[in-house]
């Protein structure tokens, strides 16, 4: 096949939703497709509205395509532009859909605007390749039950831990602090500030953070968290790494006891399962696709956002009980060898995309229209993304904003599964 595949931006962004976009991508071109990589200039919400005017932008989407995969992160661009696709074009859209941004609660205006465009968006899909059965059911409920989908959930296999039972073990019981880890970048929606917050309450010398991760996608937000650190004299418990290539983050894992990033949402949450890949126990969103992947109690915590008190009371049991920290250690590492690999996922999206492109072409589908086939996907609990893109400090505006906010906790997140990842609900689901 033929595939065109749009994305906000520099497809080398280091977030967890840019890193499943290139394996994907890579994955597709080790099956012998073409894989077409169109870069959209990164508008700030709701700027990119106005792109569907663009006829020059139209004509780069109308390439000698079978299929056009799209980064949901973009649908402010694209949905007047596959409206205007539609209008000449019979080629089959389908998205990548990381996390919706109707699922992070905002002011209810900014909330009703975002459902409405992304529902519109939606409308005009042939299909949607959700990162975990949370994701699904949000589009689900969005969408309709007419939108095909499928699930094809991230691995956590970026790196080569290296680690056993043993070594989790003894790590776990090594005298002195808690050393905890945020990986991610440092925007609101990861919930730094909530973090350092819940920290504060735990006595001086019983733990250390670690914050790898990039304060460029909101430098507003990224001064506050210094500014909340150094106001609460934290300055030498916290440690700020920036952004660190693949071989020092491994390094980084390898020598935390916890991986903590209390997000307000997340479509799947790859960094828990990195983490959990070195032993680390995840202090995880109960908001979204985490709980596809940390079992609340046995390889990790699942929290509410903005959160403090249950961040303290997590962190000081991990801190004073360490054999609950090897155990749990030991379980996050054996929930990550259950995950399934790149391969895997990548072969269930070819299939998908066949079928999508195979309906397209004899005539069984219109955008989101294909006959039903019911079916789990197959991959049991999957998980994770999200990714860390965007979000504003109060008071303060950021110079790139990638579509981003701060989430309300009394908000449904739509996960439509319980705690072990189980299906409840509808929609014409495509079992690969």
């Amino acid at each position: 096949m033929r595939i065109g595949f749009v994305v906000y931006g520099d497809l080398e962004t280091r977030t967890g939703g840019f890193r499943y976009d290139r394996r994907l991508i890579a994955g597709l071109r080790e099956r012998g497709d073409r894989v077409d990589v169109i870069s959209l200039p990164w508008r700030r919400y709701p700027r990119g509205l106005f792109d569907g005017l663009s006829a020059r932008l139209a004509d780069r989407l109308d390439g000698p395509f079978d299929v056009l995969l799209e980064d949901e992160l973009a649908h402010p661009s694209l949905v007047g532009l596959n409206r205007r696709l539609r209008a000449r074009s019979d080629v089959p859209i389908v998205s990548v859909v990381h996390h919706l941004r109707c699922s992070e609660a905002r002011s209810s205006p900014a909330r009703w605007c975002s459902r409405a465009v992304e529902q519109r968006y939606l409308d005009a899909l042939d299909g949607a390749i959700c990162n975990s059965e949370s994701t699904r059911t949000t589009v689900e409920r969005l969408a309709g039950p007419a939108l095909q989908t499928t699930v094809a959930p991230p691995a956590g296999d970026r790196f080569d831990p290296a680690i056993d039972a043993r070594e989790i073990e003894r790590r776990a019981r090594e005298p002195g602090p808690l050393r905890t880890v945020f990986v991610g970048s440092i925007v609101q929606r990861k919930g730094l500030d909530s973090l350092i917050a819940g920290l504060s309450r735990l006595p001086g010398d019983s733990w250390t953070l670690r914050v790898v991760g990039s304060p460029d996608a909101d430098p507003g937000y990224a001064r506050g968290v210094r500014r909340q650190v150094a106001r609460l004299g934290l300055g030498s418990r916290v440690f700020f790494a920036g952004e660190l290539a693949d071989a020092a983050l491994a390094d980084a894992l390898r020598a935390s006891h916890v991986l903590a990033v209390p997000s307000t949402h997340e479509g799947f949450g790859i960094a828990y399962l990195e983490g959990m890949g070195f032993g680390l126990p995840a202090l995880a969103s109960a908001a979204g696709g985490a709980r596809e992947i940390v079992d609340h109690g046995e390889t990790g915590y699942l929290l509410r956002p903005n959160a403090p008190a249950e961040i303290a009371r997590a962190l000081r049991t991990l801190a004073t009980d360490r054999g609950h920290l090897a155990r749990m250690g030991g379980g996050a590492r054996e929930r990550f060898e259950r995950q399934p690999g790149w391969a895997e996922s990548t072969a269930r999206v070819r299939r998908f995309l066949e079928r999508v492109v195979d309906d397209a072409t004899t005539g069984n589908a219109t955008p989101g229209g294909a006959d039903a086939v019911d079916g789990r996907n197959g991959s049991g609990p999957s998980g994770t993304d999200t990714d860390g893109r965007g979000g504003t400090d109060p008071g303060e505006t950021s110079d790139t904003d990638p579509g981003e906010s701060r989430a309300d906790p009394g908000v449904d997140d739509g996960a439509g599964v319980d705690g072990k990842g189980q299906e409840r609900g509808g929609g014409r689901r495509v079992g690969l």
